[in-house]
């Protein structure tokens, strides 16, 4: 019973968004509004991790799987891009190359942003550690 609830709160944050997405006329596919949704709702605390946690990760450990009826959709269409098929590989390649490069900026920055806090948190404790001694001399 726990795996359809969490099916039904990823499921509804997905249709919100796409009603949200036709209603409003916006240049955003629903699915995206959808997922910020549910962003907004697990940061602010309106639905808790454990609530779509197991459904969530079998999504994301299956993702390959929903890409298939793209990748279907490019061979049915493929005499409409093949003339420059050679164009969206360049293309594609050169995003891939920069998408990563951007994420491995963020994750580093990331790191070195709450890595660095439990050594200034150590420090402290070896000051007061530091400062409890002194007062018992």
């Amino acid at each position: 019973m726990t795996i359809y609830k969490q099916l039904l709160y990823i499921l509804s944050f997905s249709f919100l968004g796409e009603v949200l997405s036709k209603v409003l006329a916006l240049p955003v596919p629903g699915s995206v509004i959808g997922m910020l949704l549910l962003f907004l709702a697990l940061q602010f605390k309106v639905l808790k991790v454990k609530d779509v946690e197991t459904v969530g990760g079998f999504l994301l450990g299956n993702l390959s799987i929903l890409f298939l009826p793209a990748g279907v959709g490019i061979m049915v269409y493929f005499p409409v891009i093949k003339d420059t098929w050679w164009l969206l590989l360049i293309v594609s390649f050169v995003t891939t190359a920069l998408t990563v490069a951007f994420v491995g900026v963020v994750v580093q920055a990331v790191k070195r942003r709450f890595e660095d806090e439990p050594a200034e948190e150590e420090e402290i404790g070896k000051d007061d550690v530091k400062n409890v001694s002194r007062a018992h001399k």
